[in-house]
């Protein structure tokens, strides 16, 4: 049996917005926030979803590392780019900000770019390309993040998790949304077994002495104090290419950083020399292309949508019945949880609790 409650959206909406605020954060700031958390529950990606909103959010703005207002300062623009400092407030914010100019850039130009620097995490990566694709667009981000990717052959984490993400409007119901890490599991995952009590599935993780680590609350100690890493998408060394994830993490780690003129690997760390908590200062960017200044928009989303229908359509391996395309699982996830509700576990709820009573707010949940 399920050992978890179905809150409804418009209760936890209303709850996070108001959390969000009570912590500092502007209203307005906050409903992009409390909307880019339920996005990911929307989608089925809980590693980002309210599974984050206390440890991530909260606990940041009240250790000081992370800053509820906002200030956005434009350190460079064009007609078709943006460079943004987020000064270590809300990367939601910042990266709302971004892709709403350059969306508009890219319907006067065609295509347009932009980097952040300064920033904090931004929640799940598809939320900001999907901005894109809702548009008829294509939207393009990644980000840098604490280091937890041993590079191959290695075994010291330089590396964030570095999502390469795309969103590419379709004309079928959801867009073709590739959202995944360069790692084989995200920090995020690891510590969504933590609090479910659940082990790290073995091969993912590696110790500074080269060994498999599977539990869960260790790991995420070990790669806060360097004695453990993830290993890259394809895995330890060359034999199942893992030289591939940790290419792809490099690119995203440089893009991130050097385009805005950011801080990257160690530096984004969130301790300081003594080991006491500090700002993360992450890095990212952004893309947008309008499929009209190529083909057209409606050619591109046929044309997109033809291809995900040939790959449906493609004959099965033995013993399954279904091939998916990127975007369609979080698709069907949302059908069957828009009138079900947003997923809470117990470790969430008493989180949800935790904040309300700490803001002394005069919310009450179903779940109580």
């Amino acid at each position: 049996m399920e050992d978890r409650f179905y809150a409804s959206w418009e209760e936890m909406d209303a709850f996070l917005t108001d959390a969000f605020v009570g912590y500092g954060v502007p209203r307005e700031d906050a409903k992009i926030c409390a909307d880019v958390l339920l996005e990911s529950d929307r989608r089925g990606i809980e590693s980002h979803g309210c599974n984050r909103f206390k440890p991530i959010y909260i606990d940041r703005i009240k250790k000081g590392t992370l800053l509820p207002v906002t200030e956005i300062e434009i350190l460079k623009e064009t007609p078709t780019t943006v460079v943004m400092d987020a000064h270590d407030g809300m990367g939601m914010v910042a990266s709302h900000k971004m892709m709403e100019m350059l969306i508009e850039k890219a319907k006067t130009y065609g295509m347009a770019g932009g980097a952040i620097r300064n920033s904090t995490h931004y929640g799940i990566a598809g939320y900001w390309t999907t901005m894109a694709s809702k548009e008829g667009m294509i939207g393009i981000t990644g980000t840098n993040a604490r280091p937890s990717i041993a590079p191959t052959y290695g075994v010291e984490n330089m590396m964030g998790t570095n999502p390469l993400t795309f969103s590419l409007p379709t004309d079928e119901e959801f867009p073709f949304c590739l959202d995944c890490a360069t790692s084989i599991v995200q920090r995020g995952r690891i510590e969504y077994y933590a609090r479910e009590g659940k082990p790290t599935p073995a091969g993912t993780v590696v110790s500074a002495g080269g060994e498999a680590m599977t539990d869960s609350e260790e790991i995420l100690k070990a790669l806060v104090d360097g004695t453990a890493a993830l290993a890259p998408l394809g895995g330890i060394g060359d034999e199942l290419a893992g030289y591939k994830g940790y290419g792809y993490a490099a690119v995203v780690e440089i893009l991130s950083a050097a385009l805005a003129g950011g801080q990257f690997m160690k530096a984004l760390s969130g301790v300081d020399a003594e080991g006491k908590p500090s700002m993360y200062h992450l890095g990212h960017f952004f893309f947008v292309v309008d499929p009209e200044a190529f083909s057209g928009r409606e050619t591109f989303k046929k044309i997109a949508g033809d291809i995900c229908r040939a790959l449906r359509a493609s004959k099965k391996a033995p013993g399954n019945d279904r091939i998916y395309t990127a975007g369609e699982k979080e698709y069907l996830v949302w059908l069957e949880r828009k009138e079900k509700g947003v997923p809470l576990s117990k470790s969430v709820q008493k989180d949800m609790i935790a904040v309300r009573d700490d803001l002394k707010l005069p919310t009450h949940f179903a779940f109580e």
